[in-house]
């Protein structure tokens, strides 16, 4: 299935009475997310594909649509996509995946951010007042097999005992 407004293939994903097109690559993950009960808002497979052309329209956007190139992204209420990156380290071990999604300074780090909104942006007769609303999970999209299997493991209620990280990929020695 094609969406004209998206440069990547969606699928319709349905659980329950909530139903949207999704980036094919990330349907199956948005799929077992709504099943466990997470909230989403966006999701991307590709951010730098997705926004090549701003480079066009806005120069100064060239270095991040190539920077996001590979790289997908989820959005999720705060609480929810907290509740996602903990699902998801508690269902591993803290491996180098791990490492990715925790640590700024490790090879292909996930970039996890708050988004601060102005409520003025939806509404722009109202003054200025901003929340924050929006948690933007942003990873390579080579993690997926390891964030899905993650995901049925939390699923099947398999979680793995806390333990030492490996900080090779960091430098960090162990303690």
């Amino acid at each position: 299935m094609t969406d004209p407004t998206n440069v990547h293939p969606v699928r319709a994903v349905q659980v329950g009475d909530r139903s949207a097109d999704i980036d094919e690559l990330l349907a199956p993950l948005v799929e077992v997310l709504w099943r466990n009960g997470f909230e989403t808002f966006t999701s991307c497979q590709d951010a730098g594909e997705s926004n090549a052309d701003w480079a066009n329209l806005l120069p100064h956007m060239a270095a991040y649509t190539q920077a996001r190139k590979g790289w997908a992204f989820i959005d999720f209420p705060i609480q929810d996509g907290l509740r996602f990156l903990t699902t998801i380290a508690q269902a591993g071990p803290r491996d180098a995946f791990y490492v990715r999604m925790t640590h700024w300074a490790a090879p292909q780090a996930w970039d996890v951010q708050v988004k601060p909104m102005d409520l003025a942006m939806f509404d722009e007769t109202i003054p200025s007042s901003f929340a924050l609303r929006l948690l933007q999970v942003c990873f390579p999209a080579s993690d997926l097999p390891e964030i899905h299997r993650r995901l049925d493991r939390f699923e099947a209620g398999d979680f793995v005992p806390p333990a030492p990280t490996d900080w090779t990929t960091v430098g960090r020695p162990r303690q």
